[in-house]
């Protein structure tokens, strides 16, 4: 009806279900609360209006949360909260805060006014939340009638209605006068008295920028493209933020391939090893082949450096390159430009590496030891299997304080001899 008839019908709908829901609140009528809940989230995913009016409306009901509060969150989370972090995150953020603050507050008060924090639907809600946060639930699985629904509303193309920047206290305002859902007819005393703090957000950020950019430069970012991609990295929300952003750049030619390389200086600069990297690394790899590619001689080349790394350097690549074994993004066919069986090529510096990095492959568990190593139990890594045999056994499993090692050195072998390929 809103494509058909104007905006104007969508407001009068979600102002009518804001009232609703408030009465129905004072009620305490809990299903009532629940449908009108549901049909506000629907009305969210078939794109009536943005992400902005939920998250205002989660934000009030956190400033609260009474069990009722706390039932419809869970509702619009469970609905749609993967889509809600995906539209915008630093809201999720904000919203996450929102909820964590006012759980603490409620922990200062006298412990008679704590049962609702002791509820298992609190503990479901905030398990979650964390679970969003952590990008670890799954979103909804479609039906083939919502499907059907969206396909059918993009035909009537619905984006070019969707209402904006709508505040959960506006729809309820009794004085709300001529089109006050547009954006020129706002409450001048209302952006008064936010002047000083946007003022301070676009600082923040213009200074953010500034900051991000110097340290670009002192990485040796010496390109557009480079700069921008260590912007984008370093300032993601977490890997799934970097990802999306990372895609938008839309860099022009082979300019794509900077990614990794960057990713890698970036990672191994780090003071302290942070696996971040590493699941950004995987997430580019699996969405895109070429990432793997690039990766795999970008580590190439880093080998080739290894005489004249510095130590934490070669500690970090060595962590980083286990990690990406062990989400299975590489084989360690990735070795196969090592050759283990030339000792004049094995200086102190390249064993100590390698050194790292079979003790860190072997810090996983057994079944994870033997999935890396069957994967290159195949006629073609054969040189390369007994290299690393090799290898490990006189530098990595021998000695007495290396006796902990020896039992995941044997199933080791045992996997690179797996011709059938058959994973735990």
């Amino acid at each position: 009806m809103s494509c058909l008839v104007g905006i104007d019908f969508g407001v009068k709908i979600l102002a009518s279900l804001a009232k609703t829901f408030e009465e129905e609140y004072l009620k305490e009528d809990n299903m009532s609360l629940r449908n009108l809940t549901l049909l506000l989230s629907y009305l969210y995913i078939f794109g009536v209006f943005s992400s902005d009016l939920i998250y205002d409306f989660l934000v009030m009901l956190s400033k609260r949360l009474t069990e009722a509060d706390v039932a419809t969150i869970l509702s619009v989370l469970q609905c749609c909260g993967m889509k809600l972090r995906g539209d915008d995150p630093i809201a999720m953020k904000n919203f996450i805060m929102s909820i964590q603050n006012r759980v603490n507050e409620l922990k200062t008060l006298p412990t008679a006014t704590q049962s609702n924090l002791n509820s298992k639907r609190m503990e479901f809600m905030l398990q979650t939340i964390c679970e969003i946060k952590n990008n670890k639930k799954k979103p909804k699985e479609e039906t083939v009638q919502l499907t059907r629904i969206k396909k059918w509303l993009q035909k009537l193309r619905v984006d070019d209605i969707i209402l904006r920047g709508l505040k959960w206290c506006k729809l309820i305002d009794p004085d709300k006068r001529g089109q006050w859902w547009l954006s020129g007819d706002v409450n001048v005393k209302s952006v008064q008295n936010n002047v000083r703090e946007v003022a301070k957000t676009i600082d923040m950020e213009v200074l953010e920028a500034q900051r991000m950019l110097e340290l670009a430069a002192g990485q040796r970012m010496n390109t557009d493209a480079r700069r921008a991609i260590f912007c984008v990295i370093m300032s993601g929300e977490d890997y799934i933020d970097a990802f999306e952003k990372l895609l938008r750049l839309d860099l022009p030619g082979k300019q794509d391939r900077e990614i990794m390389r960057v990713l890698v200086e970036c990672c191994l600069q780090e003071k302290v090893f942070n696996k971040y990297y590493c699941a950004l690394a995987s997430k580019l790899c699996s969405h895109d082949k070429n990432h793997k590619f690039t990766l795999q001689y970008c580590l190439w080349d880093h080998f080739k450096e290894l005489e004249s790394m510095q130590l934490m350097r070669s500690m970090h690549l060595s962590r980083f390159i286990a990690e990406m074994l062990s989400s299975f993004t590489l084989s360690l066919s990735v070795l196969k430009a090592v050759d283990f069986g030339d000792i004049t090529q094995l200086t102190p510096k390249k064993i100590m590496h390698f050194r790292m990095l079979f003790e860190a492959i072997f810090e996983f568990t057994e079944e994870r030891v033997w999935n890396i190593f069957t994967r290159i139990a195949m006629p073609e890594y054969e040189t390369l299997c007994n290299g690393i045999a090799i290898f490990i056994r006189e530098y990595v499993a021998s000695g007495g304080q290396k006796k902990s090692l020896a039992g995941k050195f044997k199933i080791a072998k045992k996997a690179m001899n797996n011709v059938e390929g058959v994973l735990m």
